[in-house]
């Protein structure tokens, strides 16, 4: 389950974040108080493409002192239980018989390691602050969260419970989400906004082919409000005749979708080969690039596919699948006609192994089923049971609603819809819920379901 990132550049080869210089101050000041021996909680905050991967990114490389452990949000797996959680701790689950029993067990079956009730998340919470205070005993360790905003629930709630206890060991824990987020409300933050216009201006100019008329340049600086990542990518792919005219002036779109439009438009002009490739890496966001080229084989794309997209910096797969940005991997999904989909979906599922991973099948054999199936929504329905064995509430009310849309037989259909309500409801998505129970009332009820 664990999704690779890349590795931290030694010290030294990063490149200066510009306009960012209050920011690395705080963030060398948030590094020699780990290294001093203290723990510290940092929450960055700011818009997609504001720079929150690049300031992890600097961080991990400026920390030379410390065991670095990371993790990120991926938004399809927000509905597998304690996913994200899974992949900060992979690199320390040696430690797990170190653990208090209670604790030790919590952890295991949270994580499906063992068989047992579903987990207390108080235990699951100190399991995974004792599990850091392990770590840190032989070095100070820094734990870095990108995409806070797409974590499951059940690890988004973990790590605002181990950020609030963070004791007198050196750790430090760096959350970077686009939002203020419930779990993380009270916790020292840092707020990314844009760059200087002077700074701005000179990230667009480094971008360019050639010269801009000042004009546009400060009207497309004032669009995007300096934000880094539209201020190198937007202008990828257009004309000088399009940068003349004010390019995006009149556009209405938020800024995200602009950014993941200048993406696809990079992605186009990749060979098929290697747009496939990158569609069907996207499908799973897993990272295990021998899954990946498993799948490819079957799918007829060659190994050497993958190169132009490496050389154009859309992606790298080694040691993991890792693409260059989140709207990346969004846009290389989204360019996948619906039938496309399903398909690479379909061969995912056939080179996912049902023993180790049968969730992740279910959910791909689910993403490629083109209507109802009995056979698919059963083992979704299998998968809602794993999942709510390991307190993964949310997780299961969603693989019980997709059990009941891919349900043929009416009355199981509603039975399952009423299933997927109430886990809706004991995860405290109530909208969620009603909107189930809506569904299923346009099925007959029996006494006991009205």
């Amino acid at each position: 389950m664990p999704t690779g990132s890349a590795e931290p550049l030694p010290l030294g080869r990063h490149a200066p974040l510009r306009g960012r210089a209050s920011e690395l101050t705080a963030l060398a000041r948030f590094v020699e108080a780990v290294l001093a021996g203290q723990s510290r909680v940092l929450v960055i905050r700011g818009e997609p493409g504001a720079g929150k991967t690049a300031l992890l990114d600097y961080l991990a490389g400026q920390a030379p002192g410390c065991r670095v452990v990371r993790a990120v949000g991926v938004q399809s797996e927000m509905e597998l239980a304690f996913a994200g959680l899974h992949q900060l701790c992979v690199p320390m689950l040696t430690r797990l018989d170190g653990l208090p029993e209670p604790q030790r067990e919590a952890l295991r079956t949270a994580f499906g390691l063992s068989t047992g009730p579903p987990p207390d998340r108080f235990l699951v919470g100190l399991a995974v602050l004792s599990l850091l205070s392990e770590e840190a005993e032989e070095q100070p360790l820094l734990c870095l969260v990108d995409d806070h905003q797409w974590l499951d629930s059940a690890s988004a709630q973990a790590l605002g419970f181990v950020a609030r206890r963070l004791a007198a060991d050196p750790v430090g824990l760096v959350l970077a989400a686009r939002d203020p987020i419930a779990e993380l409300a009270g916790l020292p933050g840092l707020t990314i906004d844009g760059l200087p216009d002077g700074d701005a201006r000179a990230l667009l100019d480094s971008a360019l082919a050639g010269p801009l008329d000042a004009r546009v340049r400060d009207q497309i600086v004032a669009e995007t409000r300096g934000n880094p990542l539209a201020l190198l990518e937007l202008p990828r792919g257009l004309t000088p005749a399009q940068l003349a005219g004010g390019f995006g002036l009149a556009g209405a779109r938020p800024l995200s979708g602009r950014i993941e439009e200048s993406f696809l438009r990079q992605l186009q002009a990749l060979p098929p080969e290697a747009l496939r490739l990158l569609q069907l890496a996207a499908a799973d966001p897993s990272g295990d690039v021998a899954l990946v080229w498993r799948a490819a084989g079957r799918l007829g794309i060659p190994v050497q596919a993958g190169a132009p997209a490496v050389e154009a910096e859309l992606a790298e797969f080694s040691p993991r699948v890792r693409f260059r940005h989140p709207l990346v991997r969004s846009a290389a999904y989204r360019s996948a006609s619906v039938q496309d989909r399903r398909e690479v979906h379909r061969v995912l599922a056939e080179v996912t192994d049902p023993r180790l991973d049968p969730d992740r099948r279910a959910w791909h054999r689910a993403e490629a089923a083109p209507g109802p199936d009995e056979k698919v929504a059963s083992e979704l329905e299998l998968s809602a049971g794993r999942a709510q064995a390991r307190g993964g509430l949310a997780a299961a009310a969603a693989f019980m609603e997709r059990a009941a849309l891919l349900t043929p037989d009416p009355a199981r259909r509603t039975q399952r819809l009423l299933t997927a309500a109430r886990a809706k409801c004991d995860s405290g998505a109530l909208d969620a819920a009603l909107g189930l129970l809506i569904a299923a009332e346009a099925d007959p009820l029996d006494a006991q379901q009205a």
